[in-house]
């Protein structure tokens, strides 16, 4: 068969239409469940923390204390939240006039104050 002639079969209906691959439109737009990314790591130092705790995140936080003067003077980098780092915390807290999160934890409001005053 010439090329014409399958073009103009197309054409007159005696082939069926090739199916759509894509999705109708109303599945396009669905909500997508509430299921974190398995392929993104966690951004360290992110939630709350707190005496007990340890990794990363507290790693992070006892390197950013040691940048505040005389708050974790010559504190561990160890990434285990303990009672000098709680206590740094809660210095920090007092010092600075960090309110919202529980004394000598690390929440949101004290990670804020803090990044804003380290690199």
């Amino acid at each position: 068969m010439s090329g014409l002639v399958l073009a103009s079969s197309f054409l007159v209906g005696n082939h069926p239409a090739p199916q759509e691959s894509s999705p109708p439109a109303e599945r396009l737009h669905q909500p997508v469940p509430d299921t974190p990314d398995p392929s993104l790591p966690e951004i360290p130092g992110t939630g709350v923390l707190r005496q007990g705790d340890s990794g990363h995140g507290v790693y992070e936080l006892q390197v950013r204390l040691l940048q505040i003067p005389n708050v974790y003077e010559g504190g561990a980098i160890d990434g285990r939240y303990g009672t000098e780092v709680r206590e740094a915390v809660a210095r920090f807290q007092e010092w600075y006039g960090i309110r919202g999160d529980e004394t000598g934890v690390y929440g949101d409001e004290t990670r804020h104050a803090l990044m804003l005053r380290t690199e």
